[in-house]
């Protein structure tokens, strides 16, 4: 089996958020993906098969298959554009998410994807504590809880308790602020689905957009992640659906050895 690394919303290596893509003809089991998922111990490791006309894709933390990842999708995108010779401008995945769609833009991939629902909220108990600082508005998401910071100073200086973050029932916690250079800024934690501090995530922005959209009274957005290693984003509020737009490198090509023992 293929196995690709690509540093996703990243325009040079070392930057963005890597994640593993595995071509497939046909669907491994599940045990099989989770474990390739933990051996490469990546956020996310995508694996896709074809199907039709499009693509079926999934995508694996190193401990659980989640139901969206931005940045992975972005990934299998450059790996079947750049290294499978796919040739459109545009190609389709169908996911737990519903129908997903990518182009191109000149050297940047744009996502399509759904916009998440938020309602106004309360943090679950010791959420606040674990982060270390009171947010000035708090959301709940689909899947993620949304809490807004006055400046991107208090963005940056998070330090949070993770051990007691991944206590609590969520798959993750999206602290924003207004940025300094642009519209907004963002980090994303997940020791509950294991990933301490996820370096940057496509699909938090599917609720950031629609939040800073109104905010802000824009529907094109400039975004930076504040992770050790960070990301750019492009986005687009087209209402009922979002537009994140990035770029992709490749770290490495390869394959992984002896997969007969790992499906036996």
């Amino acid at each position: 089996m293929k196995l690709f690394q690509v540093d996703a919303f990243a325009s040079r290596l070392f930057a963005g958020n890597p994640a593993g893509v595995v071509p497939l003809d046909v669907w491994l089991e599940d045990e099989v993906m989770q474990r390739i998922a933990m051996e490469n111990n990546l956020a996310e490791t995508a694996f896709f098969v074809p199907q039709d006309d499009h693509f079926h894709i999934r995508w694996f933390t190193p401990k659980v298959e989640v139901d969206l990842c931005g940045h992975a999708t972005l990934a299998t995108a450059h790996v079947l554009f750049q290294h499978l010779g796919y040739e459109k401008d545009e190609l389709f995945f169908t996911s737990r998410s519903g129908m997903l769609r990518v182009f191109r833009e000149g050297k940047r991939y744009i996502l399509d994807f759904p916009p998440d629902e938020l309602d106004p909220a309360e943090p679950p108990a010791g959420m606040v504590k674990a982060l270390g600082k009171e947010p000035m508005f708090s959301y709940c998401g689909h899947t993620d809880y949304l809490l807004v910071y006055e400046k991107q100073s208090d963005i940056e200086q998070m330090k949070p308790d993770f051990t007691a973050l991944g206590k609590i029932d969520a798959r993750g916690v999206i602290v924003t602020a207004p940025g300094e250079w642009v519209d907004f800024v963002s980090r994303f934690f997940a020791p509950q689905v294991g990933i301490n501090e996820d370096p940057v995530t496509g699909s938090a922005h599917t609720s950031l957009v629609p939040y800073w959209s109104r905010q802000l009274a824009k529907t094109e957005l400039t975004a930076r992640q504040l992770s050790e290693r960070g990301g750019d984003l492009f986005c687009k509020n087209r209402g009922n659906r979002i537009e994140i737009g990035g770029e992709a490198v490749t770290f490495f090509e390869g394959s992984i050895s002896d997969a007969s023992l790992i499906l036996g």
